[in-house]
Order: structure tokens, then sequence, then C-alpha cells
């Protein structure tokens, strides 16, 4: 089994999209656009890693409701890291 900091960097090696909002949001910027930039243009099975400061939540429900599945891992209390997982296109797209 491997350790989170083992999953985290296999997930950031194989990702399709690497994010990491830390900087934004240290800035005072919101990453929200930036996050869907990211993501919408991913097929099925391409993901997009992104890093945050916190686990970000609301983005389970946004980019669940956009056929994306997600995994997640605590590195630190500053450091979470999770895999969009697309597993269906939206209609429309």
């Amino acid at each position: 089994m491997k350790t989170a900091q083992e999953q985290a960097q296999l997930w950031r090696q194989q990702a399709t999209a690497l994010l990491d909002v830390r900087p934004d949001l240290e800035r005072g910027d919101e990453p929200f656009v930036r996050i869907m930039e990211a993501a919408t243009p991913l097929k099925v099975g391409e993901t997009l890693v992104l890093v945050a400061p916190f686990e970000p939540v609301p983005l389970y429900g946004v980019l669940g409701g956009r056929g994306f599945r997600h995994e997640t891992v605590c590195l630190a209390p500053n450091e979470w890291v999770v895999r969009f997982t697309r597993e269906e296109m939206p209609a429309g797209q």
C-alpha cells in the first residue's frame, strides 16, 4: 500500500493537468475560473490534479456534476492533493 506522499506523487506524474492554487489563494485571488478552465477540456479518463491549502469540498459537487470523480489525500494541514478523473462527458459537450 502506498503512503499518501507516494500516492500524491504518482498522481502528479500521471496528471493530464496539474494545478497548484496555493499561490493564487496566498495573493487573495480566486482560483475557481482557472480550475474550471483546466477541467473543462479534459476527456474521459483524463485527470486534473489540484493542490490546495484546504480540502476543496465545494469542488467535489461542482466537478461531480460535470462527470468527474475525486480522490483526496492530505499531506499536511495546508497541502491537500485531489485527483479529479473525468468519467463521463456532460450533455452538450
